[in-house]
């Protein structure tokens, strides 16, 4: 049976990053012999009636599956409801677009992470730096410390906290979005590994170093490099990925004392192009296998 795949990703996005993604898993699927389109998500929409539907004039019938590379939530589960299956699931990229909602799913299945403290909500007032909060945070956390907002990518909206006024002026900035404060692991100032998960296998690594922000993101100047994960940073990697309930992932590693592994995101949609370019290691044709793999188990 010929399979029929949709990548979905968001048109409304600048850049080319998020289309090369959707090519990349696109190219994979046909070389593994499905049928494969890209559509925006504002291509598919979803329509409610007494029914799930969607409008798409273009569309004559629906996918076998759908690798979805955005976080438009609402469309990933329309689609579930349809009965689709999704790679990953609107559950798992909901998880894994909130950073709070990631590091309690990790603490639950004891996966180490930095000392974490969630502000809570405020509803738009300022939070009073005397408050007993925040003399709590100062208690549990010593400067410098992070402050992190629970939605961001290629590590923006994540800050180095190194005084009381800087957190003051950082606090007001910040206003009402969720986030958290959360332990500065000095030993991986500059440094950190990404490790691929597909399913339960780690697919490949590398190391992002930077020489002059505490953030080792390409995005932000970071350097890559091949890297070959130790066993521990491995399991690490794949329990990460399966406590968030994810069928893929890009697991940032962050290195505590002694080099003890500590997690500080998991990428449910992680961009593979980096990956290809250091290590040479094309993980979309992982990530089409994968899913073969699962639709003949009849899993889904």
């Amino acid at each position: 049976m010929r399979r029929i795949c949709w990548i979905i990703y968001n048109g409304f996005l600048p850049g080319d990053k998020f289309r090369d993604y959707a090519e990349m898993i696109q190219k994979a699927a046909i070389n593994h012999g499905h049928e494969a389109s890209i559509y925006t998500n504002d291509e598919v929409i979803s329509f409610l009636n007494e029914t799930p539907s969607l409008l798409a004039e273009q569309i004559t019938k629906l996918p076998h599956y759908v690798v979805f590379t955005d976080k438009d939530i609402y469309l990933a589960k329309q689609l579930e409801l349809l009965g689709i299956p999704v790679f990953n699931s609107a559950d798992t990229i909901e998880i894994s677009d909130d950073k709070i909602k990631t590091y309690q799913y990790l603490a639950k299945r004891n996966i180490a992470i930095p000392k974490t403290i969630i502000a809570p909500k405020t509803f738009g007032c300022h939070l009073d730096t005397e408050k007993k909060f925040l003399k709590q945070v100062r208690e549990q956390l010593a400067f410098p410390f992070i402050i992190k907002e629970a939605f961001g990518s290629f590590g923006e909206q994540v800050y180095l906290i190194q005084n009381e006024l800087e957190m003051k002026k950082q606090l007001k900035a910040i206003t009402d979005q969720p986030f958290m404060f959360q332990e500065f692991i000095q030993t991986s100032y500059g440094k950190d590994v990404r490790i691929q998960v597909v399913g339960s296998e780690v697919i490949t690594a590398m190391l992002r170093t930077s020489n002059g922000d505490f953030r080792a993101n390409v995005t932000t100047g970071g350097k890559m490099q091949t890297y070959e994960p130790s066993k521990q940073e491995k399991k690490i990697a794949i329990q990460a990925t399966k406590a968030i309930g994810a069928d893929f992932a890009g697991v940032d590693l962050l290195f505590g004392k002694d080099e003890t592994p500590i997690v500080c995101e998991v990428n449910s949609n992680a961009h593979i192009r980096n990956l290809l370019e250091c290590t040479g290691i094309n993980v979309a044709d992982f990530i089409i296998s994968y899913i073969e793999k699962r639709l003949k188990e009849g899993i889904i």
